[in-house]
């Protein structure tokens, strides 16, 4: 499981591929991730938005950017976790995503950015 600790975070990826999902051309392939990201630091934080670059080995890359995650801001307390699940279809049998986190800090209303490990998508058949 990638995961990755920066400025106060611990992020944790947890990444499955989903075969039977029905897609739309081009995309082929569809994966769902589980983030779960945990404040380690002594002061509350909110996420305010992500980025992600997306990978894949028949394309140029994709960027997404945009506030919160799955519609959500959320708050997170020194010490405790917040867990999301999202989805990422692609068109080859591999690939990759990584990017970034911007949090407020409550406390000094500073904003700044945590990185997420890089992680793979890749089908469960191009494994064997």
């Amino acid at each position: 499981m990638p995961q990755s600790t920066e400025k106060g975070f611990k992020i944790t990826v947890k990444v499955t591929h989903m075969p039977d999902y029905e897609l739309q051309a081009p995309y082929k392939h569809f994966f769902s991730y589980q983030i779960t990201i945990k404040n380690t630091g002594n002061q509350p934080a909110q996420l305010v938005s992500r980025f992600w670059k997306i990978i894949d080995g028949s394309q140029a890359p994709e960027y997404v950017k945009g506030l919160g995650v799955v519609g959500l801001q959320p708050i997170i307390e020194s010490g405790e976790s917040f867990t999301y699940t999202s989805a990422c279809p692609i068109v080859s049998e591999i690939g990759q995503m990584s990017g970034y986190f911007t949090f407020l800090n409550l406390v000094d209303q500073q904003t700044f950015q945590v990185n997420t490990p890089a992680f793979e998508l890749v089908t469960n058949y191009s494994l064997n």
